[in-house]
C-alpha cells in the first residue's frame, strides 16, 4: 500500500459506523466515508471534542454543522524527499460543499514520489528543465510538491475557484510564480491542443473525478474516456520522460486495472515499468489502515 504516514498535522485518529475523525491542525472534524462500514467502540475522547461535524443526508449532499472552526485556518507539510530547507509546503483551509476541506491528506504519499522522482533527475542533470502537467490539478498539492522539487507545472484545471486556491497555497508555500503556470481549462481538450502544438513534458499527474463537467459544460465521466486520456497524454510525454502518475477514486478503478491502462497505453511506447496499489493513511486509535483510493504509478 502507498501510506501517507509522514503527516505531523493532520491525522485520523479514528473510524467507526460510517466517519472519520480527523484532526486538521489544531481543529478536530468528523466527516463521513463510504469506506467506513465497521462499526467500533468510539472511545477517543476527540469524539466528544468536535469543532466540526458534515452530517450527510438521504436525499444526498449534506451540510455542515459548526461548533467553533474558523472560516479558513492552515496546516504545512514537510516533504521528505526534500532538503528540510526547502521542503514545507503549506495549504489553506475551509469548510465547503460536499465535506470537503480543499485538500486530500493521503495524496502526500504521491506528493512524495514525484518530488524524489524530480530531485533524482536534476541531480543527474542539474541544467534540464523539468517540465510537469498536472490535470484536473484541484487546490494544488502535487502542483506546490514538484515545483518545490525544481519543475516547472502547469497547473490545469476546469474550476475558476480551485486555480485560484491553488495559487493561494502556492504563493503560501513560498513558490516562485515564474515555475509554474496556472490554467483554467477542460484537461482533454487542452491535451489535445497540446499535441496539436507539439508541446512536451517530462511528467504527467492527473487526478480526474468520477464525473464532472468542463468550464463549458463538458461531460466528464472516467469509465467512457480515461483511456482516450491517456493515450492522449502519451503523445505529449517527453523522449526522455519521468514519470506519470494517476490517481483513482472510483470504484471500478482499482490498482490491477491502473496497472493495465498504464502498462498497455505506455511501456509499449516508453518502456519503463508500472506499478499500483491502494492509498491509505494510518489511524491513530486502532494502528490500522484506512484505504482513501488508488494510485498507479509509470516509471522510466
Amino acid at each position: 500500500m502507498f501510506l501517507a504516514a509522514n503527516w505531523k498535522e493532520y491525522e485520523v485518529i479514528d473510524a467507526s459506523a460510517g466517519e472519520k475523525l480527523e484532526r486538521w491542525g489544531d481543529f478536530i472534524l468528523l466527516r463521513p466515508d463510504p469506506q467506513v462500514i465497521w462499526t467500533t467502540p468510539k472511545h477517543a475522547s476527540a469524539w466528544r471534542k468536535l469543532n466540526a461535524h458534515y452530517h450527510r443526508s438521504s436525499k444526498g449532499g449534506g451540510e455542515w454543522e459548526f461548533f467553533d472552526l474558523p472560516k479558513q485556518w492552515q496546516i504545512h507539510y514537510d516533504l521528505k524527499a526534500l532538503d528540510a530547507n526547502a521542503c514545507r509546503l503549506t495549504f489553506n483551509l475551509k469548510p465547503f460543499s460536499f465535506k470537503h476541506t480543499g485538500l486530500f491528506p493521503e495524496q502526500a504519499v504521491n506528493w512524495e514520489w514525484c518530488a524524489g522522482k524530480i530531485r533524482t533527475a536534476l541531480q543527474k542533470n542539474p541544467n534540464r528543465q523539468i517540465r510537469v502537467l498536472n490535470l484536473f490539478a484541484y487546490t494544488g498539492g502535487a502542483t506546490c510538491a514538484c515545483a518545490k522539487a525544481g519543475a516547472h507545472v502547469t497547473h490545469v484545471d476546469a474550476s475558476k475557484g480551485m486555480v485560484q486556491w491553488a495559487k493561494e497555497n502556492a504563493k503560501d508555500s513560498g513558490i516562485e510564480e515564474s515555475s509554474t503556470r496556472w490554467l483554467v481549462d477542460d484537461c482533454l481538450k487542452f491535451v489535445e491542443r497540446e499535441i496539436r502544438r507539439g508541446n512536451h513534458y517530462d511528467a504527467i499527474i492527473m487526478d480526474p473525478p468520477s464525473y464532472g463537467r468542463g468550464p463549458k459544460g463538458e461531460t466528464w465521466k472516467i469509465e467512457d474516456q480515461i483511456y482516450d486520456l491517456i493515450s492522449r497524454c502519451r503523445e505529449i510525454l517527453s523522449e526522455d520522460a519521468i514519470f506519470f502518475l494517476l490517481n483513482s477514486y472510483t470504484t471500478g478503478l482499482q490498482p490491477a486495472v491502473l496497472t493495465y491502462l498504464l502498462s498497455s497505453i505506455l511501456v509499449p511506447h516508453l518502456g519503463g515499468k508500472v506499478s499500483a496499489d491502494e492509498v491509505g493513511l494510518p489511524v491513530s486509535e486502532t494502528s490500522l489502515i484506512l484505504p482513501a483510493g488508488a494510485a498507479g504509478r509509470w516509471e522510466k
